[in-house]
């Protein structure tokens, strides 16, 4: 199993370091990412004039990122840029491979069958979600629709819920960390109105997975480069795609729409 990433693990350029920058060192910092495939071979005096600073400035730069001189800057430096190609040539393939192998689980499958003995019976079906989860619900609601199951997406965490929803409205809650508090306030304001809670994460004990009726955790390492979440999404439109065809294998086609 691939370990959870973050590229800034070795302690370059993170958001508080970065913030700390001054005008000189956002130059540094800039003329780094301008020529990152050329650093390891550039001596401190051809950076000082590429970012026009002096060496001086350039050695207190690299002394804020932990290094005790600009030769260690380098040398982590390249660490840095081993670690991410090996991210990109590696860890994707790896983490949809081991997705897949748990498809055919028995828990997997029983989790998808439960979620769906919720759906069937429902007359609505809202999907929520906050940025990448929010497309993640509007093309599931889109998909749910194809297939004749009208759906509706919510993505504004701030939209007020005050009316009651009927009994056989169903949410489905979408968040890769569960605890994204926008989307966990708006579940639990749908939940309380009467909708039935079905939470898509990957974390199983997460706040979302906790507040839900029923989960579905998909359980893939996750992915930081810079801080940035950008853990593969893959598995939520595999979930949220059986589910919906699942009303096709059970004669619930109504419409005409493409899939």
């Amino acid at each position: 199993m691939i370990k959870k990433k973050c590229l800034d693990a070795i302690g370059m350029f993170t958001h508080e370091i970065i913030s700390e920058f001054n005008e000189l060192e956002m130059s540094i910092y800039n003329c780094i990412l301008k020529n990152k495939s050329k650093i390891s071979h550039m001596k401190i005096k051809d950076l000082a004039d590429e970012a026009h600073v002096s060496t001086a400035t350039i050695l207190r730069f690299c002394k804020k990122l932990g290094c005790e001189g600009y030769s260690e800057f380098k040398l982590r430096y390249r660490e840095y840029l081993n670690q991410e190609q090996v991210f990109q040539t590696d860890s994707e393939e790896t983490t949809l491979k081991g997705f897949v192998s748990r498809i055919d689980s028995r828990e997997f499958r029983e989790s998808i069958e439960d979620a769906f003995s919720i759906l069937k019976d429902s007359n609505r079906i809202l999907l929520i979600g906050i940025g990448t989860s929010g497309i993640l619900a509007k093309y599931g609601a889109r998909f749910f629709s194809n297939v004749g199951r009208f759906s509706l997406y919510v993505d504004d965490p701030y939209l007020p819920i005050l009316q009651d929803m009927t009994d056989d409205t169903v949410t489905i809650a979408l968040s890769e960390s569960g605890i994204t508090q926008q989307t966990v306030n708006l579940a639990v304001q749908l939940k309380e109105r009467g909708s039935v809670l079905i939470s898509i994460t990957n974390n199983s004990t997460s706040t979302l997975a906790k507040i839900a009726d029923h989960t579905i955790s998909y359980h893939v390492p996750e992915i930081l480069i810079n801080q940035t979440n950008i853990t593969t999404q893959v598995p939520v439109l595999y979930i949220l795609e059986t589910l919906a065809r699942q009303f096709i294998k059970t004669g619930g086609l109504i419409t005409s729409g493409e899939v």
